[in-house]
């Protein structure tokens, strides 16, 4: 017979049907959104304390950043707890930016607590109590304990049964036999069925990485040991080195915490196994003030641990922007809460000069801040930049959101934002870049900066032409 139709095996293998599509795999990594400051990433200052010109995201402002150095290096030595910090200067000239690289500065270990004056001001908590539980977030606690673990990969998980001791036809756990291996050895434990409770909330396997506490039989699981690690690229495990040394030591466990998770952690009552317990857990609790009474309690037992030298205090910075918006009431408080003994370093920024104090009738204060507020300030003076530093802030920018700009339109750029604000500038780098997109262009040249500067008004511009045209707007 005939068999020349057939096609050979191999071919057969290798066709592709015409619709199958064949596309590259994205990478899973993160795309971080670009903020307005995300280009700070430090004051800039060289070994000296001295400010280079332009460095770590900033330009210009040297007197000002060489101040916040000193601050920084104040707060790592801690020698500036209780004190306060004001940066003040018109609208754009880098307050908030001068406060975020003073954050980075300081590294993630010390607590950052940013906030808005307008923020104290709540329909269900008094405005004295947000200050005080910002204060609260911005004050670290590093708590070192040496506890006595059993610590391994598990190799073995058996839980033993009996017969129920009340009666009846179910079986209880008496209790469990769990293996654990480190490097160095192996190690077979007989454990209390409450472990064994414990165990079953952390989802424990056999191939799991876990750490049981001596005194406590707290169950910790660290992670899957990475000798079951697969070849896939996207996993939700995280794979954890076999632990080395004997399966029981001593080890050293440091947490970091704020005082203001110790209030939320105390505040809290535990929810029982009854239904009203139940119903409370499941409705959206209303946000409740937490008492001095407690908090005094909490500071007794940190007092305590500070000092037994189990624990650390790490004064952070509440940096309060816009700090005209308080009021009265707040700025007495503050006065208070400065003179605290657990106080963190607060940074006030305003762009205000001489005006009305909130929540007076008629007292003036330099920034809206009263004087007997203002002695117990650090100021530090932020000043207008000057069109070159705005060109050189504006290339950062363009490079921090990828987009390619000619110099000369950088430069027209830096010329639009003397004659307006620099933030004015920032924001048409985009919208250029998109009329460039528009035209075919990757590169944002003078002319569509010129053409999307003639599109939009400033704000000096808009209240302008609110002047010129008042008969035509309603009053």
């Amino acid at each position: 017979p005939r068999i020349s139709h057939f096609r050979p095996l191999c071919e057969v293998f290798i066709e592709i049907p015409a619709n199958m599509k064949i596309e590259e795999v994205k990478s899973t990594t993160k795309t971080q959104r670009i903020a307005v400051h995300s280009h700070i990433k430090g004051l800039g200052l060289a070994e000296d304390g001295s400010a280079h010109q332009i460095a770590a995201g900033l330009v210009g402002q040297e007197q000002s950043r060489e101040a916040a150095g000193v601050v920084v290096s104040l707060i790592k030595s801690k020698k500036m707890a209780g004190r306060a910090l004001l940066l003040a200067g018109p609208p754009g000239t880098g307050k908030t930016a001068l406060a975020l690289a003073i954050a980075q500065e300081l590294g993630p270990k010390v607590p950052f607590c940013p906030m808005v004056g307008s923020e104290v001001f709540s329909s269900e908590v008094k405005k004295t109590e947000v200050l005080m539980e910002n204060f609260r977030r911005a004050i670290g606690l590093r708590i070192k304990e040496t506890k006595e673990v059993y610590e391994g990969e598990v190799t073995e998980l058996t839980p033993e049964e009996t017969e129920n001791p009340m009666g009846g036809y179910g079986k209880t756990v008496s209790h469990v036999i769990i293996g654990l291996r480190t490097v160095k050895g192996t190690k077979q434990l007989k454990l209390d069925p409450s472990i064994y409770d414990s165990l079953q909330k952390e989802k424990v396997q056999v191939g799991d990485v876990i750490y049981i506490e001596a005194n406590s039989g707290a169950v910790k699981r660290q992670g899957r040991s990475d000798a079951y690690a697969t070849e896939y690229d996207l996993e939700a495990e995280e794979y954890v080195p076999l632990p080395k040394g004997e399966v029981h030591k001593k080890k050293e466990i440091i947490q970091d915490v704020t005082l203001h998770d110790l209030d939320i952690a105390n505040a809290k009552p535990q929810g029982g196994q009854d239904i009203v317990s139940m119903m409370g857990q499941m409705m959206k609790p209303k946000k409740t003030e937490i008492t001095d009474k407690l908090r005094k309690e909490i500071n007794k037992v940190v007092d305590k641990y500070i000092d037994q030298g189990v624990a650390e205090l790490v004064p952070g910075v509440l940096f309060v922007d816009e700090v005209h918006m308080l009021d009265i009431e707040c700025f007495t408080y503050l006065n208070r809460a400065l003179e605290s003994s657990l106080s963190p370093i607060v940074v006030f920024a305003t762009n205000r000069g001489n005006c009305t104090i909130r929540g007076t009738e008629d007292i003036v204060a330099p920034h809206g801040i009263p004087l007997d507020l203002l002695d117990r300030l650090l100021i530090i003076r932020t000043l207008p930049y000057s069109v070159a530093e705005m060109t050189q802030i504006l290339t950062i920018r363009a490079q921090t959101e990828s987009l390619q700009v000619d110099a000369e339109a950088l430069e027209s750029l830096g010329r639009i934002g003397s004659d307006t604000t620099l933030r004015f500038a920032g924001q048409l780098l985009y919208p250029a870049a998109l009329l460039a997109k528009i035209n075919g262009r990757e590169n944002v040249t003078p002319d569509d900066v010129d053409e999307i500067n003639d599109l939009f008004l400033d704000a000096k511009s808009s209240a302008k032409l609110l002047r010129d045209q008042d008969s035509k707007y309603l009053h």
